[in-house]
């Protein structure tokens, strides 16, 4: 037998635009450990390659790219010899810092950590 389902209009809403475009963006896998690690300072390809274990070179700089073209990231070239290529984040890149550091707030409180360094 079926059983008749109710609702109203508040049983259909939707999620929040803002919070589907900062998921679209900063749910893809690396994207969050690489604006983390530049909320602390600015930092060359090499040394984000490093500072983010497991991820390619590739996906860096597709991640980096996507950032950039998101605004939340520069990239500035240093002409050197040698030259070297570091990444900083703009002032939009900046203000995800309170939301960070209260996510990995979060997640100290209520995930269980798998281990060191594990994905």
């Amino acid at each position: 037998m079926a059983v008749e389902q109710r609702h109203d209009e508040a049983a259909c809403r939707q999620v929040d635009g803002g919070i589907t475009r900062v998921f679209q963006l900063l749910g893809k896998r690396w994207t969050g450990p690489i604006v983390a690690v530049l909320v602390e300072q600015p930092a060359h390809f090499a040394d984000l390659c490093r500072a983010v274990p497991g991820i390619s070179e590739r996906m860096l700089s597709d991640r980096l790219t996507e950032l950039g073209a998101a605004g939340l990231v520069v990239r500035e070239v240093d002409e050197g010899p040698p030259l070297r290529v570091s990444y900083r984040l703009t002032p939009s890149g900046a203000a995800l810092e309170p939301a960070l550091r209260a996510l990995g707030k979060w997640a100290e409180e209520h995930l269980p950590e798998s281990g060191p360094c594990t994905e």
